[in-house]
């Protein structure tokens, strides 16, 4: 059903579908992360594309060392919206943006902000894996600091450290110099991490990273997220319900009427977003009653 079609239910039903999957993350996190300082923020960001407006006033703030999950139909928005946040969307020809993102408290839409910068400190894993194929697993690692012109010595080191942090290390630790398009895709996908790590962003932007995944890759990058949350900020853009749930400190819910800006219908900490939202309309998205 499309997002144009939604009628809100009538009553609150059962949200029984993810009681296992809420109650694994609440004993997950029978401490809960204290809520630190605001690595990234963004404040009313509007966007469009020539003169369509497809994102509404979005205003969501993204603890230090947390995972935030964006949920929400297709063409609701989130994919334009985690691009915002390291101003990728700027390389769409039409494209224009209102508000601001706030990173480390200073806007990185000034003037005086390099865009090249910003995308070193909060980098970006899409959907389809993109290592270089012909290159090496090690070349691919390193890629990222001699694109980037940043220079750090001791290569061996970043390399073993960067994959062992992806969760790869061991499974190719002894093919470093085999050619990266010889992984499996989800292996391929893990070696895009461990490149955007090579370079140390503060921040990782995932734009459903498991998309095009099988089930056991998939599981081992949600491991990895929650690893890398220890030490970075992550937001990931997923249409896994029960991904969000596993992953997740936080979600954001995106919604967008036909032919209508998407816009935040509700935010909060993943346990209340599924186990106790306060919008029916959320209620009947990770219920399945719609998107």
């Amino acid at each position: 059903m499309s997002t144009a079609e939604y009628e809100p239910t009538t009553e609150y039903e059962s949200t029984a579908h993810y009681e296992s999957d809420v109650t694994v993350l609440e004993e997950q996190f029978v401490e809960p992360k204290s809520v630190g300082p605001i690595e990234l923020e963004s404040q009313d960001v509007s966007v469009w594309f020539g003169k369509r407006k497809v994102l509404e006033g979005v205003n969501i703030a993204f603890p230090k060392n947390t995972v935030t999950a964006l949920i929400g139909p297709s063409g609701c928005g989130k994919s334009t919206y985690i691009r915002t946040l390291n101003r990728l969307h700027e390389l769409i020809p039409g494209a224009a943006l209102a508000g601001s993102v706030l990173y480390e408290g200073k806007d990185i839409y000034d003037t005086d902000i390099d865009p090249v910068h910003i995308r070193l400190q909060i980098g970006m894993v899409f959907q389809k894996p993109n290592p270089f194929p012909s290159m090496t697993i090690r070349g691919n690692v390193l890629s990222g600091l001699k694109l980037s012109g940043m220079k750090r010595d001791q290569h061996d080191d970043i390399v073993e450290e960067t994959l062992t942090s992806a969760g790869l290390w061991n499974e190719v630790k002894d093919r470093l110099d085999s050619a990266a398009g010889e992984l499996s895709g989800g292996q391929q996908q893990r070696l895009v991490i461990a490149r955007a790590l090579a370079v140390q962003p503060h921040v990782l932007l995932m734009d459903e990273p498991c998309s095009a995944l099988d089930p056991t890759s998939t599981l081992k990058i949600e491991e990895t997220v929650r690893e890398l949350s220890k030490d970075i900020t992550i937001v990931i853009v997923t249409h896994n319900m029960q991904q969000a749930v596993r992953v997740s400190d936080y979600t954001a819910f995106f919604l967008a009427a036909e032919n209508e800006p998407g816009y935040v219908i509700e935010q909060g900490p993943t346990t209340d977003i599924f186990g106790s939202p306060q919008d029916q309309r959320t209620l009947d998205y990770v219920n399945g009653r719609f998107g």
